[in-house]
């Protein structure tokens, strides 16, 4: 039996005063992001996990490994060790969280879109149960309907972008994240080297919606999550943010000659 839960009636779309948004290249009003965000995500919810693999190559896993590596888990928590995945429906980097902590550990996984909830919550039920158990909600990274200080770790893989306030949402992981707690987020980022950026521009804008329409059978969603990236701060401009929202030791790893970034900071 799933172990997915709905709080979504708690979760409110709170912000910041701001009336427009992005939306891959277009502007948008701040009011129609989320839904337009969540037609993208029902459409390519079942064959969310297979188009990253075709679209990455396979990297999306390595690179999911190396921000929970970072991350670091204690394998045995003398006390109860509680991680929240935020945009993680289809629970791919709770479950390498999961299996690294063990005994006391709890992985809480939050999406604000149910279908990729239900694809997540059906994945853990055909897994070989950790004693460490995944949690399904329903939730607004930008209104938690978790308490203050109730989370060791918060981790955020290609996610970020697709939120409306950005700011809101940070300042909501801080919120929760306990004294010393530590925030994680993998995103996309900007190719570093020209001649690499060439090719992954043509890659990106006509290889990945194609492939969108073959293994999803809509390339339209594909076309916004490639211009999402290119709207995204880059590393530096990021870590600006996350530092102007109270996270402290901020630093920044870059893989695959910069095409994701890993950001890392701690509530202090």
């Amino acid at each position: 039996m799933s172990n997915k839960t709905d709080i979504s009636g708690g979760v409110a779309n709170s912000g910041s005063g701001e009336d427009r948004a992005a939306f891959g290249f277009r502007d948008v009003a701040v009011a129609e992001k989320q839904g337009l965000v969540n037609q993208v995500f029902d459409t390519v919810a079942t064959r969310y996990d297979m188009m990253n693999d075709a679209m990455s190559g396979g990297l999306h896993r390595a690179w999911k490994d190396a921000m929970v590596a970072w991350l670091a888990p204690p394998r045995h928590p003398r006390a109860l060790w509680r991680a929240l995945d935020v945009a993680g429906g289809t629970a791919d980097v709770a479950f390498r969280i999961a299996d690294k902590v063990g005994a006391n550990g709890e992985v809480i996984v939050a999406d604000i879109n149910t279908d990729m909830l239900t694809v997540g919550a059906e994945r853990d039920a055909k897994r070989f149960k950790p004693r460490t158990p995944c949690h399904f909600v329903t939730a607004n990274a930008e209104a938690l309907p978790l308490p203050d200080n109730s989370v060791a770790a918060y981790t955020i893989a290609f996610g970020i972008r697709n939120v409306t306030r950005r700011r809101q949402a940070l300042a909501e992981a801080r919120r929760v994240l306990q004294r010393g707690g530590r925030f994680m987020c993998l995103e996309f980022s900007q190719v570093d080297l020209p001649i690499v950026r060439e090719f992954y521009d043509v890659y990106s804008f006509n290889v990945i919606p194609w492939l969108g329409q073959q293994i999803a059978g809509d390339g339209e969603p594909y076309r916004y999550l490639v211009e999402s990236i290119r709207t995204f701060p880059n590393p530096g401009r990021f870590a600006a943010e996350m530092e102007r929202e109270g996270f402290e030791n901020v630093s920044v790893r870059r893989l695959t000659g910069g095409v994701v970034a890993i950001h890392s900071g701690f509530k202090l």
